[in-house]
């Protein structure tokens, strides 16, 4: 097994990490979107509000597993291809760390920054 098939199977197993949490998260957060509840103990406007902004708050959260969960499948299609770790903006190889941390990623370091 040479160097690019070791990066493969770490890349992989990176992918199932980051799947399995946004599932798990997806799952534990069922109970949370449901429909606001007030706290009985606080009352008026104030804790209507503050169960309102919990709530889109969990809802932000779940998009944003969604979005992984997009992102991961996306990558998993990418990773046979020949331009997978190469950044999108200016085609230099992504550097392997930056990929076993986010194997979703599209642009290297330098472009990214540059983007934000």
């Amino acid at each position: 097994m040479n160097d690019a098939d070791v990066l493969r199977e770490q890349l992989i197993v990176r992918l199932d990490e980051i799947e399995t949490e946004a599932r798990d998260y997806l799952q534990d957060s069922d109970d949370a979107a449901g429909a606001v509840e007030l706290d009985q103990t606080r009352q008026g406007r104030l804790s209507r509000m503050d169960a309102m902004q919990a709530q889109a708050m969990s809802q932000a959260a779940r998009n944003r597993a969604r979005q992984t969960l997009q992102r991961v499948a996306a990558a998993r299609k990418r990773l046979d291809s020949p331009d997978y770790g190469s950044c999108l903006d200016c085609e230099e190889p992504i550097a392997a760390a930056r990929l076993l941390y986010d194997p979703t990623t599209l642009r290297c370091l330098d472009c990214a920054s540059a983007r934000e």
